[in-house]
């Protein structure tokens, strides 16, 4: 049988906001048995919201949640570290509105979890286990859970660019064979210089940089360093995809396959995976698949 996890002591954070462009203070505590992930603003005693499918409210460039009259931006990269460290409970406390963007992975959250240590609990961990393949679709966009032993997670990245075309934009993973930490966490944000102008017009990307986000020209990577993985690009989409999977509140036992699919999608898929209840058997992790999904971090 596995067990739930928490962290063993809080662990702090400050960065900014990558679409406010605001200092943020962070700080993550242990929280009980059946929490979940929840945020709280600082200073708003009382207010939290759950990081749940429901709750998001806005998926313009990033998956903001909101609710009993709290709204948090920017959570997919955070709640893909805490899928990927197999953190069930959490108490995430803000500043401001939006997580801190770190350096545009989920790699300082890891770091961040890791320098906490993780507590094992005493209730049962628990999972979604896809019964039948459930798509959801945009124009040519698509998104699909399907039964699968373990977690398997795929993505195909379409963008016709110079530089874009350099790299892979396809990826499948395995988790049972594959570490998240060493394969997946690292991969940052990225963006068009071309389009930077066009996101502060509409208020985002007011805290973009190359410190946290690859930057692409017309014709090469800006970033002296370059890229930290080959396919860096595609690797960062499925990572946010696994941030957004995550509010479904509990793992999954499945396979995701991404098409293009953006926060929108992959919230709607989320959505409508829990309208459709005969897709999905919630189940304790005692089936030899989950235990290597569950340790594969």
């Amino acid at each position: 049988m596995l067990y739930q996890r928490t962290l063993d002591r809080p662990a702090h954070a400050i960065g900014i906001g990558v679409h406010t462009g605001r200092p943020v203070r962070m700080t993550m505590r242990p929280a009980d048995p059946d929490t979940g992930i929840e945020f709280q603003r600082v200073g708003m005693p009382g207010r939290s919201v759950k990081a749940l499918a429901q709750n998001v409210s806005d998926t313009t460039l990033a998956t903001s949640i909101s609710g009993s009259g709290v709204q948090v931006a920017t959570v997919e990269h955070l709640m893909s570290a805490l899928w990927g460290m197999a953190i069930d409970n959490v108490r995430v406390e803000l500043s401001d509105e939006e997580v801190p963007i770190m350096d545009g992975s989920a790699r300082p959250f890891v770091e961040l979890i890791q320098g906490a240590g993780i507590r094992t609990q005493s209730a049962p961990r628990k999972f979604i286990r896809i019964t039948r393949s459930l798509s959801v679709s945009q124009g040519t966009a698509t998104a699909t859970l399907a039964p699968f032993d373990g977690f398997r997670a795929s993505y195909t990245f379409v963008a016709d660019h110079p530089v874009f075309n350099r790299y892979p934009k396809r990826i499948q993973v395995d988790f049972s064979d594959t570490s998240y930490l060493e394969d997946v966490c690292g991969a940052r944000s990225f963006g068009l210089m071309s389009e930077l102008d066009q996101a502060r017009a509409i208020r985002k990307c007011m805290g973009s940089s190359l410190d946290n986000a690859v930057g692409i020209d017309d014709s090469d990577i800006v970033n002296s360093e370059g890229l930290r993985y080959e396919d860096e690009f595609v690797k960062h989409k499925l990572l946010d995809a696994i941030g957004d999977l995550y509010l479904l509140g509990l793992p999954v036992v499945g396979a995701f396959d991404g098409y293009m699919s953006g926060h929108a999608l992959n919230n709607k898929l989320a959505r409508a995976l829990l309208r459709c209840t005969d897709a999905w058997r919630l189940e304790e992790a005692s089936t030899d698949a989950s235990r290597r999904r569950a340790t594969s971090a």
